[in-house]
């Protein structure tokens, strides 16, 4: 679920995994892993992703209502 909302919150900015890792400082593939959910986002990448893309950790993770 994490990966499917991480996906959809990058094309709601109109971003490519590649400008978002990037701006990660990580290779396309290694946030590719993000998105498809074989790698785990650590507490710093959180709150990274949340803060680019305009969202809170809660929505990420599918909290909000």
């Amino acid at each position: 679920m994490v990966g499917a909302n991480l996906k959809q919150a990058r094309k709601d900015m109109g971003l490519t995994q590649k400008e978002v890792a990037a701006k990660m400082l990580m290779t396309q593939q290694q946030y590719s892993r993000f998105e498809n959910g074989v790698f785990q986002l650590n507490y710093e990448q959180i709150l990274a992703l949340c803060k680019l893309y305009g969202v809170t950790p809660n929505t990420l993770f599918g909290i909000d209502p």
